[in-house]
């Protein structure tokens, strides 16, 4: 990146509170555990899950466990701030989860390497030690080996 870059300040949140459903209590339980689910749709398996799909209103089907692999699909680069998930610079993305439709949104972690990153890469899930249920309970996906 050079100094003339164009930069702004960002916030990510979902100001608003709702219950979860089975569906989406799984996928935050399995967070906990490690693990990620996804929904069946007539279009293929969904993840993140929901109870109905976005584009039909249908109701989803079975949740399906799924790998922690996946590719990016796109993405910014954001200088690090206090309260960001990395210590240094990285990029948010949307991540697409192997044998999956939709995107995850979360950070990629390339050491603070912008040229490392690219639309593509494949990622995985790094896992923090203590895990609640939450999103946060992924660290950040890193590069697969």
């Amino acid at each position: 990146m050079t100094a003339e870059s164009l930069s702004a300040p960002y916030t990510v949140e979902f100001p608003f509170e709702r219950t979860v459903g089975p569906k989406i209590g799984t996928f935050l339980g399995g967070l906990r555990d490690a693990r990620l689910y996804g929904v069946r749709t007539e279009r293929g398996v969904l993840c993140p899950p929901l109870e109905f799909d976005p584009r039909t209103g249908a109701e989803t089907g079975a949740l399906v466990p799924l790998v922690t692999t996946g590719t990016v699909t796109s993405w910014t680069w954001v200088p690090s701030r206090p309260g960001d998930p990395l210590p240094h610079d990285f990029a948010w993305a949307l991540i697409a989860i192997d044998g999956t439709i939709g995107a995850l949104f979360h950070a990629v972690d390339v050491g603070g390497e912008f040229a490392r990153m690219s639309t593509g890469m494949r990622v995985c899930a790094r896992w923090r030690q203590d895990r609640i249920g939450g999103m946060r309970d992924i660290e950040c996906f890193e590069v697969v080996p």
